[in-house]
């Protein structure tokens, strides 16, 4: 019989891994941080149009991209003369589930379903649960999702809540923590015991589902508008989104189009703390789970992770939680669309955004996701309120989370307020020498030639920065 304390389930860690995803990630690695990211992403061997066959034969993907004509009008008279591009959102919510994790979920569940896997499991408290047993169903698997929904007194945030009940109404059996560790363990337990496929959201499969995304949107805006977008902005959380649309865009030979990320500012919330876990009113697109997963994206459930945003980032911008609040209810009044709050964050930094740029310009917002009673936002203001948090109008500059939520008076002061990516290609560094056990002086070329390719800059900046780091 298995030892199933913690210790003994998370030293087990990685035998569990290469069962439950058949991928041996130890083949990659270069003996010292480098490793192969491409021999990784090319594993499995699908192609971009044998991914778009297979969603396809489950509903998923050529979602609409639909142009935001008033949200357009609404920037352009708060925009210099000459600029406010054209606001383009690609409709995610098209799909079966509601959300672009359908496309996540379509490859993985075709994939475990052709191996003879008789379900599939992940851990999210997120859409992707509700994506996952919506695919899996149609390929007749079991589900089982790893849901953090608790603090220490039982509550548990009504969008968070709100997605539990899709999962169950789809058929999932709901596995659920308080915040902290153990989610992970229970996860790999259910991995163990249940000899299921491990769905995570940060393998290749995944990020290859979302690659069709990226080609869709350079497809659509060339056929439609006869040009490629001047940006096209991603709400940024694990990553996974911004590198699954980069490299979809690279594929339609699109390359050049630049990726913006974006991500409600959260700072001085820790995610994993118990007090601060329900003061925050949004579950992803945040940065407490942009910064850390750009910065060092092998924290994640996998040995090493599919999703590395700072390959592919060209500019971050923040917004606060007040201002996405504001734009969700300027969608469902002024375009007639009513979804929820992680697309609406790229939206928002869109609004900002698209004032910088020339009126023929277009700006696309990268996705839309279902919204519901929990996930609404009259009902997270409402939690946040009975948690102690202020709800006031006025400047959003003044907001501060887990204390006060602004929403703007006048939509004129939504901002989209630059990250400095070099700080976080600094940091990304910093944290493979620590991650790595490896010293500034034992650096094999391989390995510079690695970092600077996570980062997007020359070997220069990275001997830079360890000479700063010295």
């Amino acid at each position: 019989m298995s030892d199933n304390s913690y210790g003994a389930v998370m030293a087990r860690k990685n035998d569990i891994m290469k069962k439950s995803l058949l991928l041996d990630y130890d083949q990659f690695e270069g003996g010292g941080l480098a490793f192969d990211y491409e021999g990784m992403m090319n594993q499995f061997g699908y192609t971009l149009e044998q991914v778009r066959a297979i969603q396809l034969a489950t509903h998923v993907g050529n979602t609409p991209l639909v142009e935001l004509r008033n949200l357009t009008r609404t920037a352009r008279a708060l925009s210099p003369r000459g600029k406010g591009a054209r606001i383009l959102m690609k409709d995610e919510a098209a799909n079966p589930s509601g959300s672009f994790k359908d496309r996540r979920a379509s490859l993985s569940c075709h994939f475990a379903s052709s191996k003879g896997f008789k379900g599939v499991a992940a851990a999210t408290s997120g859409n992707y649960g509700a994506a996952l047993v919506s695919q899996a169903n149609m390929y007749n698997l079991k589900t089982i999702i790893a849901q953090e929904v608790f603090d220490s007194q039982d509550r548990g945030q009504p969008e968070i809540v709100e997605k539990t009940r899709k999962c169950e109404a789809y058929g999932a059996e709901v596995v659920q923590t308080s915040v902290g560790p153990e989610l992970f363990y229970y996860f790999l337990r259910v991995l163990e015991e249940t000899g299921y496929f491990n769905a995570s959201l940060y393998t290749p499969l995944s990020i290859a589902g979302i690659e069709t995304i990226g080609w869709e949107i350079a497809e659509q805006c060339r056929s439609m508008h006869g040009a490629l977008p001047a940006a096209v902005v991603v709400t940024h959380a694990g990553g996974g989104n911004v590198t699954g649309t980069a490299r979809g865009l690279r594929k339609a030979g699109a390359e050049d189009v630049p990726i913006i990320g974006a991500s409600v500012n959260l700072e001085g919330l820790h995610m994993a703390s118990d007090r601060d876990f329900n003061r925050k009113s949004f579950t992803t697109g945040h940065t407490g789970f942009g910064v850390p997963f750009a910065t060092w994206p092998d924290r994640s459930d996998v040995p090493r992770n599919a999703a590395r945003p700072l390959r592919y980032l060209d500019r971050y911008v923040t917004v606060n939680q007040g201002e996405v609040f504001y734009i969700t209810e300027a969608l469902a009044q002024l375009e007639g669309f009513e979804r929820g709050p992680a697309g609406n964050t790229a939206l928002t930094a869109a609004f900002a955004l698209a004032q910088e740029f020339d009126e023929d310009d277009i700006i696309v917002v990268q996705e839309t996701e279902y919204t519901g009673a929990g996930k609404h936002h009259y009902a997270q203001l409402a939690f946040a309120k009975e948690m102690g948090v202020r709800v006031e109008s006025g400047d959003p500059d003044r907001e501060k989370p887990g204390t006060t939520i602004v929403l703007p008076d006048h939509p004129g002061k939504i901002r989209a307020r630059e990250v400095n990516l070099d700080t976080m290609r600094s940091s990304f560094i910093r944290n493979a020498l620590k991650q790595g056990a490896v010293g500034k002086e034992s650096l094999s070329p391989a390995d510079k030639r690695y970092l600077a390719a996570e980062i997007r800059r020359n070997e220069a900046f990275v001997d830079k920065v360890l000479k700063d780091l010295a």
